[in-house]
């Protein structure tokens, strides 16, 4: 094991998961925060997000969700960055943060809609 899947797998178990059957039913609610890179947004994303790459997500997430109790699901290529995304929003307060279990690849792999 890698010292990054390592991390990850400590992470995980601090932070709470979705997978795309919640999502995609309404069970897992709230602002919806795509934390790719500009270019992978670009080529495709789940509808209804909003573009907050990890690298600038905690000095912008604040303007977006001043309320931390408010509901946030995290989503990134594979369910890595927004996992340590969740942790990090922990840290900084938010009370209500779920991670996209497989991430974009498990949507599209689901045949769900795409938005580009």
């Amino acid at each position: 094991m890698t010292r990054y899947q390592a991390l990850l797998q400590d992470v995980k178990t601090r932070i709470r998961e979705t997978s795309v059957e919640q999502l995609r039913s309404g069970a897992a609610p709230g602002l919806l925060i795509d934390t790719r890179e500009p270019a992978e947004w670009a080529a495709g994303h789940i509808p209804g997000a909003t573009l907050l790459p990890r690298g600038i997500l905690e000095g912008k997430i604040e303007e977006l969700a001043p309320d931390v109790d408010q509901p946030i699901v995290l989503y990134c290529a594979s369910g890595g960055r927004s996992a340590l995304a969740a942790e990090s929003l922990q840290r900084m307060g938010y009370r209500n943060v779920l991670s996209l279990a497989g991430g974009f690849k498990a949507w599209q792999e689901a045949g769900l809609p795409v938005e580009r």
